[in-house]
């Protein structure tokens, strides 16, 4: 499975090739013994360790196995300016649910994340076909907000929510900026997904901006974080800011975490 990453990975994109390796290098198993921290061992323990299932994960990989049968072609001339890591203009929707959306494995990740900590508000920047959003709406008691910049895309992911039956997700066709822009100060969200506009200056524009609709118990999870260098130093930058305390790189996602009570620590972990 290394190996087909590797070399698919090598075809999409070279830099990712040489960050996997710096990673690997890096990164500790996830094994629980030797952890001093209760907070981290928890984390090791009941969500990256624990197997998670809900029986609507079946129902969400069949709908994404449709996906990747669709020949419907999305232009993405139309997009609002959210950003995109594939830079073809017109695209088959089969092409985005196979190279676009996030992997079921990390798909279930998020879930794990947000039922074991009691996400309810959660905030996704950019929903593509809307796989990941269904996994992050089966989380118990969940409301979700997420934004697309392209109104074709915006369209069908709203059309696979009705077909799922999901009843918590507010769609919003927009540019993350100005959505941002806009959002009520009084607006706090219990767990973010940033999965749109694969560049640093515009990560870091969300992360400092969404600083202020997070509390201290807010999880983040950054996705592609190693997707170039550009992206890279925007990772470090979050890492190494003062309100940040726990990062965590499993390489596809950054997790952050801004709990005060929590030591400044980084970890590089094998997933």
């Amino acid at each position: 499975m290394v190996a087909l990453f590797l070399y698919l990975s090598f075809l999409m994109n070279r830099y990712i090739v040489k960050s996997y390796f710096r990673y690997l290098f890096q990164a500790k198993h996830r094994k629980a013994h030797g952890v001093h921290s209760p907070f981290l061992f928890s984390l090791i323990v009941d969500v990256f360790n624990k197997k998670n299932h809900n029986p609507a994960f079946d129902k969400i990989e069949q709908y994404r196995k449709i996906l990747k049968k669709n020949k419907t072609i999305i232009d993405s001339k139309k997009d609002l300016g959210a950003g995109s890591k594939q830079q073809k203009k017109r695209r088959q929707v089969a092409d985005i649910a196979r190279v676009s959306l996030t992997k079921s494995r990390y798909a279930k990740l998020l879930y794990a994340l947000g039922t074991y900590y009691n996400a309810v508000n959660i905030l996704e920047l950019g929903t593509s076909l809307g796989i990941t959003t269904q996994y992050l709406a089966s989380i118990p008691n969940s409301r979700i907000t997420t934004i697309e910049g392209n109104p074709l895309i915006a369209d069908m992911a709203q059309h696979g929510f009705e077909k799922m039956n999901y009843s918590n997700i507010d769609l919003v066709c927009a540019d993350f900026t100005d959505y941002l822009k806009d959002l009520e100060k009084t607006t706090v969200y219990d767990f973010i997904f940033i999965d749109g506009n694969h560049r640093k200056e515009a990560t870091i524009t969300y992360f400092e901006k969404l600083l202020n609709h997070a509390h201290n118990d807010t999880i983040l999870v950054f996705d592609d974080i190693h997707w170039s260098e550009g992206m890279e130093e925007a990772w470090k930058h979050i890492v190494a800011h003062s309100a940040t305390t726990l990062t965590i790189d499993i390489f596809q996602f950054g997790l952050v975490f801004l709990r005060k009570e929590l030591s400044k620590q980084h970890f590089v972990i094998r997933y």
